[in-house]
């Protein structure tokens, strides 16, 4: 593993070979080859243990604050070895179906937790409860690999910045709206404790 990040950072995916690794690693290609049987395994066996980030729920007082502060790691990540690896086995996985498919499952997983987040954001009030979380999905993270991919402009805080709120200001129940739910929410309670009195 230590021989593919080093020999990623100097070099593309498409460029690594097993034998430039097992020459790094000090190893013979029959010991490599025992353990990742293809180049697109032990590839992608690097990416989930020293580039991927690991699902998980980060700490914040409401959705919204949980997706900004995952839409700024990400650019993070995207501006660091992770964009470049994950452009390479992109582009690599063109002409190599496993290695294309293990990506789609890494993305897969993290796209589910995603959708959660949003759904979870329709269910407590935060976000409309017409909208397809899916989609809100693509809006938010479709942009940033666009430009990864492309390259035709930067990845920057501030531009992650905007794109999240504006995202957010077409997905969230106005405040106004808010606010009058949360009085109907109290009256109704109201009533019921009244009627529980009498």
């Amino acid at each position: 593993m230590d021989a593919v990040y080093e020999l990623l950072q100097e070099t593309s995916a498409r460029s690594l070979t097993m034998e430039t690794v097992a020459k790094r690693a000090n190893i013979g290609k029959p010991t490599l080859y025992k353990w990742w049987p293809s180049k697109a395994v032990l590839l992608m066996a690097m990416f989930h243990e020293r580039l991927a980030e690991k699902p998980g729920k980060p700490p914040a007082t409401t959705i919204e604050a949980a997706v900004i502060a995952k839409m700024r790691r990400l650019v993070t990540s995207l501006n660091g070895l992770f964009g470049k690896v994950m452009a390479d086995l992109i582009a690599e996985g063109q002409s190599d179906p496993k290695l294309l498919q293990d990506l789609h499952d890494h993305v897969r997983m993290r796209r589910v937790q995603s959708i959660a987040e949003i759904e979870q954001g329709k269910a407590s009030g935060e976000f409309r409860s017409d909208l397809d979380s899916e989609i809100v999905v693509d809006m938010l993270l479709g942009p940033l690999y666009y430009r990864l991919l492309l390259g035709f402009r930067p990845l920057t805080q501030a531009y992650v910045n905007q794109l999240t709120r504006q995202v957010l200001q077409a997905i969230k129940v106005p405040a106004a709206e808010n606010a009058r739910r949360s009085r109907a929410i109290g009256k109704s309670k109201a009533r019921r404790k009244g009627s529980a009195t009498a």
